[in-house]
């Protein structure tokens, strides 16, 4: 239990602190690309030079809340120069409207944790977060009350 509630800690840091190489980790949210991701699950996503038909990658959407999704490229096409991706959710029965260029693109997904997201998502909120700090905060303490209710133990009977 500890340690889940460690990586769900750690999982909630990285993805709000930047690191070394632009790995994030977001969550999925939608059922678009079940089976392979399923909802509530975490992507570890990288930005890569260049991406390729069969991959899955997250974009951006919309560029005032910053909202992404992760669908596969499902083909891709050169107009002026410039590489152009056409991706589809695995679910879905259509490509999706939107065309991306490179920079539309967060990076390409290396790995998802399934139904990961909905503990980090909880964890992002107030009573997640306390609950991430008391939980294990009790457990330390409950088992330094033992150790110590133990030895007192040992040492009366050692005195007798």
């Amino acid at each position: 239990m500890l340690s889940f509630l460690v990586a769900i800690a750690l999982v909630l840091v990285i993805s709000i602190f930047p690191i070394t190489g632009n790995i994030r980790f977001l969550t999925v949210l939608s059922g678009s690309m079940d089976p392979a991701i399923k909802t509530g699950s975490v992507v570890m996503i990288k930005p890569v030079k260049e991406y390729k038909i069969g991959e899955v990658v997250t974009f951006i959407t919309n560029t005032k809340n910053q909202q992404s999704v992760t669908h596969r490229i499902h083909d891709m096409k050169v107009e002026g120069g410039e590489v152009i991706y056409i991706t589809k959710g695995d679910a879905n029965n259509a490509p999706d409207q939107r065309e991306l260029k490179k920079k539309d693109i967060i990076g390409k997904v290396l790995f998802s944790i399934p139904f990961f997201g909905y503990a980090v998502d909880f964890a992002k909120k107030p009573i997640g977060f306390a609950l991430i700090i008391i939980i294990p905060t009790i457990a330390i303490i409950s088992e330094e009350i033992i150790k110590i209710y133990n030895e007192i133990k040992k040492k009366k009977k050692n005195e007798n």
